[in-house]
């Protein structure tokens, strides 16, 4: 049945839908590997695990492919764009230098592939001038965390996700500039409490040290340029003067957005809002899993599933948020913010302190608290200055 629309078009309208890049593979009843680059998998069903893709029927590779028993869906990575040409580009000699190893079902699995999927055929149907091939999964793994090939409009390309290294931006250049113009007052806060002292800037839902004097006995662990998203409880500070729909953005960062965990985060920040700033409570386990997620964040280019990881552990430093300070009692903190009061049209801006040494005083810590709320008036009053 022909509807009148044009191929090309259809293909061109089409083509603006990214597609993934996969290789389907198996050991054809000659005993050969064989295989063909698919963009057309998906996955179908969870109860029974059922996957789908949909060649040519005049696919001359899938003539063959479909007398095996078995058949895997190798993911293709960024990295594996001339693998996928050469596998593409036909010819008996395809799987030459090709490394592979045989699944549990006997299919070739490629090495360094994002993942891997092993299926027996459940069902083949034609629709027009596909199939549609019904697998029915038996093993899955995956192989590599990395971001996977992409097929647009007629092109091979990959995800570009931010990284935690800030890139040139309007507004972080701004905020640098900024931060430039208070440098000799950070410097001498560190020297005078012999912490660590850096300024954050608020860019884009993330906050990015645009300078930084390390003074303290403990080694920062965030270098300059270091980008962290904001999620809560973090990030507070940069909400003082905020409107209510900013604040919602922010809660919807979250990974529970439960009516319990939203009060919890609303009061940390009512609590940064009546006294000026925000103290962030050192329980290493919290930190360390904080600090790791963050770290396979950026390791597997930013993947979905580890910004996931990523909000989970930072929601799990709710707890050490904002805690109440008592007279006589001792505090280990891993951070002390407080925002630099600035123009509204310039890029949000904090002050933090690192690097304090353990079982502080509730007395000391309020003396810091004093010296940094001072420098960060000052440092805004400056930064006004500059502007005028």
């Amino acid at each position: 049945m022909s509807t009148g629309i044009d191929s090309a078009l259809f293909r061109e309208t089409l083509g603006h839908y990214p597609t993934g890049v996969a290789v389907v593979t198996a050991i054809a009843q000659d005993g050969r590997p064989t295989g063909m680059v698919v963009g057309t998998f998906s996955s179908v069903s969870l109860d029974p695990p059922m996957v789908a893709f949909f060649p040519a029927t005049n696919s001359r590779s899938f003539r063959q492919l479909r007398t095996a028993g078995a058949f895997c869906v190798n993911v293709l990575a960024s990295d594996q764009e001339p693998l996928c040409r050469r596998i593409a580009t036909g010819g008996a000699d395809k799987f030459d230098g090709v490394r592979w190893r045989p699944g549990p079902l006997g299919s070739p699995i490629i090495e360094d592939s994002v993942c891997w999927i092993e299926c027996t055929f459940q069902d083949i149907r034609e629709a027009g001038d596909h199939f549609v091939v019904l697998g029915l999964v038996h093993e899955l793994a995956v192989e590599r965390s990395t971001l996977p090939l992409l097929f647009f409009q007629g092109g091979y390309g990959r995800f570009s996700p931010g990284s935690f290294i800030a890139t040139p931006d309007p507004d972080l250049i701004q905020a640098a500039q900024l931060a430039e113009t208070i440098r000799s007052q950070i410097e001498d806060l560190s020297t005078e409490l012999a912490v660590n002292c850096g300024v954050l800037a608020e860019i884009r839902g993330d906050a990015v040290q645009v300078l930084a004097a390390n003074r303290g006995s403990v080694a920062e662990p965030f270098p300059l340029g270091h980008r962290q998203p904001i999620i809560p409880p973090l990030g507070a500070v940069f909400l003082v003067n905020s409107t209510a729909a900013q604040v919602e953005e922010w809660l919807r960062r979250a990974p529970d957005d439960s009516r319990d965990r939203r009060d919890l985060y609303r009061a940390g920040l009512d609590k940064v809002r009546a006294c000026g700033y925000s103290l962030l409570a050192a329980e290493p386990r919290l930190l360390q899993r904080q600090q790791a997620a963050l770290s396979a964040f950026e390791e597997s280019d930013r993947l979905p599933r580890h910004e996931r990881a990523v909000q989970q552990a930072t929601s799990e430093l709710a707890e050490l948020f904002c805690p109440d300070l008592l007279p006589g009692e001792l505090y280990d903190l891993a951070s002390i913010v407080a925002p630099i009061p600035t123009d509204a049209d310039l890029p949000p801006m904090a002050i933090r302190i690192t690097g304090m040494p353990a079982a502080v005083p509730a007395e000391q810590i309020e003396s810091w608290v004093h010296s940094l709320k001072r420098v960060a008036a000052a440092a805004g009053a400056a930064m006004t200055g500059t502007r005028g």
